[in-house]
């Protein structure tokens, strides 16, 4: 395929993987700018690319009208917020795996891009492989007859990261195939890990996937390996097939056509000569960006889209639920339903009528009060006392040793570190009865409260605010604070990924802009109206910051 001469593409992250796609899209003629935090590679990037803008704030990519398309090469957990910010601006968006790391944030990005009209396509770089593209096509024709197994090794010495566990890493490609290949999702998943370097993240993983037609397959992945090793083995009924991209272009895809024979109720194997399959050399990573140009130039549908992308992360997820819980995860619905969907150990006290989510932990020594309400992958920690009558959202981490009192209601995200105190009296008295005088807090989503922090009732929590450890709380906190101290006071912003902002609101590792509102901060995004082939601007997306307001907020919290 001929570059697409129109589309300007923009590199956002130019890291270990990052920097082969400026590369490409360079060779492709088509690189327009690249992006990222650290001033030294953008000065790297920019003398070798004289012709690319070299920019460090995402809102500069985002406000280019010339720029029409971009590939996002930041670390996973930032995907989700750059994805979203570049589709409401009006980009055409190829994204490295996973897509990001939530089933629900990925189905947002797929309607998103619909409701835009945007291109979104997913970085499964195999489906671009010469080798694989010819494997599919073997197995469609029958070549291999009725399959029967299927596993994949992706093993190296490294990279070794800590921002994702080697599942994460390494698995996504492999998931992608497997699915593929066979044309259904696994019902059940099984999976188990080693945490060898760091006691949370796990450096050797072995996932075993069933499927409705009988076919089984498992996928081992490590970063503790003594040598390089990426094979995919498919074992049909009439030949085995093995994808070796360790090996030179001509032994990178092999056919076995072994046969197995019954002599006298026995099984005997017959070995025959491998067949090699003649493949065009290419790089299947300028076939990935080609593809991207293609669709964007088209409007076709990528091969690997959002829906493609958001069934290998169910199923990634699926697996890390396995690992962490040691347990067959079901991904059909109805098995899903009956069977036990949350932990509780056995020193744990719950009351009844209480309400505990799907994937939710209630460890050691803990009390669940009659009346309350926890969401779906909770984490509640030793000692904690949580009630009576008090709602926590999904996907909440409550610590050791913290109570959260009748009067609190935690929204989804909530973190809560060791030792945090909620009140819900503000001139309690152990004589007097101040049950009918309950003043109510609300966290909401996303906050994060640091270890022995105390909370004084009758206030809320804004979205995504930080609060340091050891403080104490007896006023509202702003959407977006770093609060801290006795009494707690706003002593700059943090983003949403946890990092805090530097002085013009933009998070300095993933390029996220923020405004001030009425509450705090919000997150900036170009708005956009598509009308007769027309882009109009709807609002300036770099407006400045209030002075006067935040000098107010950063002096008296």
């Amino acid at each position: 395929m001929v570059a697409n001469s129109t589309s300007r593409v923009a590199v956002i992250g130019t890291g270990y993987w990052g920097k082969n796609l400026v590369r490409n899209f360079n060779d492709l003629g088509t690189l327009a700018a690249v992006c990222d935090t650290d001033q030294g590679i953008l000065k790297r990037f920019s003398d070798e690319y004289p012709k690319a803008a070299a920019v460090s704030h995402l809102v500069d990519i985002l406000e280019n009208p010339d720029i029409n398309a971009v590939a996002v090469a930041t670390p996973a957990e930032t995907h989700a917020a750059i994805v979203r910010s570049c589709l409401c601006a009006g980009k055409d968006v190829y994204v490295e795996k996973p897509i990001c790391l939530s089933e629900k944030e990925g189905g947002e990005l797929n309607v998103l891009a619909d409701e835009y009209g945007r291109i979104l396509m997913v970085g499964h770089l195999l489906w671009y492989h010469p080798a694989i593209v010819r494997l599919k096509e073997m197995i469609d024709q029958g070549e291999l007859g009725k399959l029967l197994y299927i596993y994949s090794n992706r093993l190296n010495l490294g990279k070794l990261r800590r921002e994702e566990n080697v599942l994460w890493s390494f698995a996504p490609h492999d998931i992608s195939i497997i699915l593929g290949l066979l044309g259904e999702m696994p019902d059940r998943v099984m999976a188990q890990g080693g945490n060898y370097l760091h006691r949370q993240i796990a450096d050797v993983t072995i996932s075993a996937l069933d499927f409705p037609s009988g076919v089984q397959a498992h996928l081992f992945v490590s970063w503790l390996h003594p040598f390089k090793e990426q094979k995919l083995v498919v074992v049909g009924q009439e030949k085995m097939a093995v994808f070796d991209d360790m090996a030179g272009w001509p032994d990178k895809l092999k056919l076995f056509p072994h046969t197995i024979t019954w002599e006298r109720n026995i099984p005997v194997a017959h070995k025959a000569q491998a067949e090699q399959v003649i493949l065009e050399e290419a790089e299947p990573l300028k076939l990935e960006c080609q593809h991207f140009l293609e669709c964007v130039q088209t409007r076709q549908r990528p091969r690997t889209d959002g829906l493609e992308a958001l069934r290998v992360l169910r199923v990634l997820n699926a697996c890390q639920e396995a690992i962490e819980s040691k347990k067959t995860i079901s991904l059909t619905t109805a098995e899903r339903d009956k069977r036990d969907d949350f932990f509780v150990h056995e020193t744990a006290v719950i009351d009844n009528d209480v309400k505990i989510g799907f994937g939710t932990k209630i460890w050691h020594f803990s009390h669940l009060m009659s009346g309350s309400r926890l969401g779906e992958n909770v984490t509640v920690g030793q000692n904690v006392v949580v009630g009576p009558r008090v709602s926590v959202g999904h996907g909440v981490k409550i610590q050791n040793n913290v109570s959260v009192f009748e009067g609190v209601t935690l929204e989804d995200d909530v973190f809560c570190g060791p030792g945090v105190v909620f009140t819900n009296v503000i001139n309690p008295r152990a004589q007097i009865s101040r049950k009918a005088e309950f003043k109510t807090t609300l966290v909401k989503q996303g906050a994060t409260i640091g270890a022995n922090t105390t909370i004084v009732c009758g206030h809320t929590l804004g979205e995504r605010c930080f609060v340091g450890a050891g403080s104490v709380v007896t006023r509202d906190v702003p959407a977006h604070a770093l609060v801290m101290g006795n009494p707690a006071a706003v002593r700059g912003w943090m983003c949403s990924c946890g990092v805090k902002l530097a002085d013009n609101l933009i998070c300095p590792s993933c390029l996220t802009a923020y405004r001030e509102n009425g509450e705090g901060l919000e997150t900036i995004v170009i708005e956009r109206l598509f009308k007769d082939n027309k882009t109009v601007r709807l609002e300036s997306l770099h407006r400045e910051p209030e002075p006067g307001k935040m000098t107010q907020l950063l002096e008296t919290g």
